[in-house]
């Protein structure tokens, strides 16, 4: 059984060597542990402090594209390096490595494929209260997207067996943490949570600038994902909302045009006539969308066939590949 901690960072000199140093190097059933430090673009020599403190795999990236990227270029190697559990953490020393034979005791009995630390945010006392407030409220809302029970959503404190990094694909630009719970619970992945106790970290996150900005653009790719795996409902409510709207204005109009009280009130009945074929075109377009989730999912399935062909060799022994390679040979 093989392990591999990736850890995405952003000029984490200073914070990565403690990090390093807390992770653990012999866990009860694993076999293999390696440490992925993903360099997205830093500035500093994150690359080179990584590569003195024990990290066995260092993938630099010219230009800084974003954690979500990271994180996906992190799994894609992991998965390349014949990884059975892929634990991410942060750079900044936020999630203590001690919790990690917590985090995949789950996925080793076969309980779960997703883990996720629980922060468990009420009890952080060096969270502020508005921060308490809003990551409880986008938890559960993101627990009623997914149809999940996780109660820290933002921790990117995770671990995900072989098959869940498999199947898992990050499309945002912006961070993982949201949509990968969405996709787990879209994939009927069985997730589970651990309680932790973070750490304090004193330098602000690189992720957003202010809270406003990571409330906008949290509330963004909540819509967008809702868009993406629920499109006919999310096109019904929209639908919904303007045929009764033109069905109210419509009805009043009548009502006043029969008791004789609607002269020179055309302008209601062309209202209501715009939102009736607004709303039904809107859920038009929600059955059309439905029928393009229907061919995402089996492009999807495709496409996680496609990789478990290709990272199969990975698992290979170099025995193996001889032979698989020799036995090519004797068949052209």
């Amino acid at each position: 059984m093989k392990l591999i901690v990736q850890i995405p960072c952003l000029n984490e000199a200073e914070t990565l060597p403690q990090t390093l140093k807390e992770i653990p190097r012999e866990i009860d059933g694993i076999d293999s542990l390696e440490i992925l430090v993903i360099d997205d673009g830093s500035k500093d020599n994150t690359s080179e402090v990584a590569g003195d403190h024990g990290a066995h795999h260092v993938v630099r990236i010219k230009q800084t594209k974003g954690l979500a990227n990271a994180f996906r270029t992190g799994i894609q190697k992991a998965l390349e390096l014949g990884a059975d559990i892929v634990v991410n953490t942060d750079g900044d020393n936020q999630y203590p490595g001690k919790f990690i034979p917590d985090l995949i005791t789950p996925i080793l009995s076969g309980e779960a494929e997703m883990v996720i630390g629980d922060r468990q945010i009420t009890k952080v006392k060096h969270f502020s209260a508005l921060k308490r407030f809003l990551q409880g409220f986008g938890s559960a809302t993101v627990r009623r997207f997914s149809g999940t029970n996780v109660p820290d959503a933002t921790s990117g404190f995770r671990a995900l067996s072989r098959e869940a990094a498999l199947q898992l694909n990050v499309l945002s630009g912006y961070t993982y943490t949201l949509e990968t719970i969405v996709q787990a619970g879209n994939l009927n992945l069985k997730i589970a949570s651990v309680p932790i106790e973070p750490n304090y970290t004193r330098r602000p996150s690189r992720l957003f600038k202010s809270m406003f900005g990571y409330i906008w653009r949290s509330a963004a790719t909540l819509l967008r994902l809702f868009m993406l795996f629920e499109p006919l409902k999310f096109f019904s409510v929209l639908s919904a909302f303007c045929m009764t709207a033109g069905t109210v204005i419509g009805v009043r109009f009548l009502y006043r045009y029969i008791t004789g009280s609607g002269a020179g009130m055309i302008q209601s009945l062309i209202l209501a006539a715009i939102l009736l074929i607004i709303g039904f075109n809107i859920f038009v377009i929600g059955l059309l969308s439905a029928n393009l989730a229907t061919n995402r999912k089996l492009l999807e399935d495709c496409l996680y066939r496609v990789r478990k062909i290709e990272m199969s060799s990975s698992r290979l022994s170099p025995e193996d590949l001889k032979t698989r390679q020799s036995s090519s040979k004797q068949k052209t």
